[in-house]
Formats: C-alpha cells, sequence, structure tokens
C-alpha cells in the first residue's frame, strides 16, 4: 500500500457496485469483517449496535424476502449483515442528538473497509422491508433495522439490468468538495 495515500486507497476502492458472486466466504473472513465492524469507535464506548449475520440458507432467505425489487441483483448473495439499533443505546444529549445511528454507521463503514481490504464488495442498501426482518428473526418493535449490508465476492454484470450495468462500469463520480467542505465559515449556497 502506498503510505502517501493510506487508508485513502481502500476507501477509494470502495464502490456500490451488484456484480457479485455467490461464492461463499469463509468464516475466518466473516469473522475479520464482524471484528473490524465491532471496533468501531462510539459515544462513550456505548457500542449501540446490533448485527445480525445472515450466513445460513433459512437466514439467508430470510433476508431475501425482504429484499425490494430494484435489489434483485443482492438475491445470490453469501452473506448479509443487518445492522440494527436502539436510540437509548447510546448518548443521547438533551438537544436532540441521538448517537447510535451515527456510530452504527461508523461501523458499517469500518465492515465495509475491511470488506474492500479482503477484496470483497460490502454494498449496505436502503430498499428492503423492516418490518419483514423484524418479523421473520424476532427483532422487537422498539429497535431501528438502518441497513443490510450485501457481502460478497466480486462477479460479473451478467444478470444485471442496463441501468446497473452502465453504473458497474462508469467512473466513480463526487460532489465537487467546494459543494460540501467549507472552511472557517458556513458558505454553502444551499
Amino acid at each position: 500500500m502506498d503510505k502517501q495515500k493510506g487508508l485513502l486507497e481502500v476507501i477509494e476502492k470502495r464502490r456500490a457496485y451488484r456484480g457479485i458472486s455467490d461464492k461463499p466466504l469463509q468464516a475466518d473472513v466473516i469473522q475479520r469483517l464482524l471484528t473490524a465492524a465491532t471496533y468501531a469507535p462510539s459515544c462513550f464506548n456505548k457500542q449501540p449496535w446490533r448485527f445480525l449475520a445472515a450466513v445460513k440458507e433459512e437466514a439467508l432467505d430470510k433476508v431475501r424476502g425482504a429484499l425490494a425489487g430494484g435489489n434483485y441483483w443482492a438475491q445470490k448473495a453469501p452473506f448479509y449483515v443487518v445492522a440494527v439499533t436502539r436510540p437509548d443505546l447510546d448518548c443521547q444529549l438533551n438537544d436532540g442528538r441521538d448517537y447510535a445511528l451515527f456510530d452504527v454507521g461508523q461501523a458499517v463503514m469500518s465492515l465495509q473497509h475491511q470488506a474492500v481490504h479482503e477484496g470483497l464488495i460490502a454494498h449496505p442498501i436502503a430498499g428492503f422491508s423492516p418490518d419483514k426482518l423484524k418479523a421473520s428473526f424476532g427483532i422487537p418493535d422498539d429497535y431501528i433495522v438502518i441497513t443490510v449490508v450485501i457481502i460478497a465476492h466480486p462477479g460479473n454484470d451478467e444478470g444485471l439490468n442496463e441501468k446497473h450495468k452502465a453504473l458497474e462500469h462508469s467512473e466513480r463520480t463526487r460532489a465537487p468538495q467546494n459543494e460540501t467542505v467549507a472552511f472557517d465559515n458556513w458558505n454553502f449556497a444551499t
């Protein structure tokens, strides 16, 4: 790894790819991914994340049954991580800031970085039914199902629709930093 880039090299490689393989992940790889997630920082080290790791076929089918139609490509994934929390598991400040969602987001990013380091795709999605996941896994109603992370070996774009094929091979685009970063004063247009 180029020391000038360091972790930035891993961050640059991470993309929301959909061309995945159904090849199973090794148990030691799964354990490293989950360890990376649980090593994330959190407010007062409260660690508000709850990760439901779907590995066995019955659990995989429960997640597949909750996926939205636009995530058809994720049906063949060999591993899913369902990220769940409850606001009171983390810092809740009197000005309305609940840290649980932020801290689970940090943990999911740690998982994604480890996945990229392992040569895998880790694609968090919002297109699923939280109610179906809660019902099928027995997740209590007061928990928030934040995301499902699709984790798989890279595959090819066979089976992807034309829109997703184009995205798979497009250049990575980011908003210009001057639209998302301000120095010393709030000077955003909107």
